[in-house]
């Protein structure tokens, strides 16, 4: 059986365009990007992303589907879920 711990979403390391990497609790993260996409005008927006009313609803939609987010030629953001402890 699989240990819950594999599964547990509660740090991530964040990678950003010229910024160096940083580590973020799963708040930190939703906050990171619901002021990214605020930032984004909507038709800049994936389709999925477009159809959901709320920046906080979109934010919740690309943590739990995806680990990153386009935001134009040469930019990006990426996530990745990270377990701290040994």
């Amino acid at each position: 059986m699989p240990n819950p711990l594999m599964y547990q979403q509660d740090n991530f390391v964040v990678l950003e365009t010229n910024q160096p990497e940083q580590f973020m609790t799963l708040s930190e993260l939703l906050e990171k990007l619901k002021t990214t996409l605020q930032q984004l005008k909507i038709q800049d927006l994936p389709p999925d992303l477009q159809k959901i009313n709320t920046v906080e609803g979109q934010a919740q939609h690309l943590l739990d589907t995806t680990c990153e987010l386009d935001l134009g030629p040469g930019q990006y953001l990426e996530w990745y879920a990270v377990r701290l402890e040994k």
